[in-house]
């Protein structure tokens, strides 16, 4: 793995880790976009999984976005303009072609690649995988103040309970009484991965807020690559099927792959056949 120090066009600082092939050519190099309230070194065994799927001559360059990890803070104007910037600075640095996203990171990834569309830094290949995309007001944005409001204060049980109802729209978890969730979320934050969420809380803010106030349309989407894949796990909460599905009919020529065993932290846990999945896929 090397690690590097790439410098942003405001003078901020993102740390950048390459697995596999470090001096790759671009159009052999993957950059990986994480996703909320996780850091580059979450998805190392990912990035060495997938590394070695791709095989010799591969690279996989995943980075902390702004606010966690070694990178430096969100800036005071932070916006998902940051991010489609920063997506832009890396791919300068790497002279990678190719884009992953996951989850929060698929948002970005595929914004990204709108904005980027008909220039140089187009994606040749662009997948997602449970991307999180406010698709014509799909997520109700109403728990975003609480949530807010409760990481200001501090109580961050509560706030990591109102994100998790929010997040979750519709299931058995959703239905929990907020006090009730509250209090299991004390309990389980106490978790080494639980504590990077604690501490990763501050930017979630920012970056739910730039992720889904703005509801987007499909049609907005409509000049992705048409070699985007969508993909999404079977066992992912319903929201991301159905923004899977709404993006994939908007996006000509673009595919959607369900995967079987796969959930919302599939991509982070290095789940075997989503690695295999993807791999297929860059190199196809």
């Amino acid at each position: 793995m090397r690690e590097q120090a790439i410098r942003t066009h405001d003078g901020g600082k993102l740390a950048l880790y390459t697995y596999g092939t470090e001096d790759a050519p671009g159009e052999r190099r993957v950059v990986l976009v994480g996703g909320a309230f996780l850091t580059a070194l979450i998805y190392r065994p990912f990035s060495v999984a997938l590394a070695k799927g791709l095989g010799d001559g591969w690279a996989v360059d995943v980075y902390d976005r702004r606010g966690r990890g070694r990178s430096t803070a969100q800036p005071h104007n932070y916006s998902m303009a940051t991010e489609i910037a920063d997506v832009r600075t890396i791919m300068d640095a790497t002279d990678a072609r190719n884009i992953l996203g996951h989850s929060l990171g698929g948002s970005v990834a595929l914004n990204a690649a709108q904005a980027f569309a008909g220039t140089r830094h187009e994606p040749s290949k662009l997948a997602v995988y449970d991307a999180a995309v406010n698709i014509d007001g799909s997520m109700d944005t109403s728990w975003l103040s609480g949530f807010e409001a409760a990481v200001d204060k501090g109580d961050i049980s509560l706030a990591m309970a109102r994100m998790k109802r929010g997040m979750q729209p519709g299931t058995a978890l959703a239905r929990v009484p907020e006090p009730v969730l509250a209090g299991l979320m004390a309990v389980v934050s106490r978790t080494k991965v639980n504590k990077l969420f604690r501490e990763l809380l501050p930017s979630g803010v920012g970056e739910l807020k730039a992720a889904f106030e703005a509801a987007e349309t499909p049609r907005d989407f409509s000049v992705l690559p048409q070699t985007t894949h969508f993909m999404v796990g079977r066992k992912s909460p319903q929201f991301y099927k159905v923004t899977a599905a709404r993006l994939n009919r908007a996006v000509p020529g673009s595919t959607l792959e369900v995967s079987p065993k796969g959930f919302h932290g599939s991509v982070p846990a290095a789940v075997k056949e989503l690695v295999t999945d993807i791999s297929d896929y860059f190199k196809g």
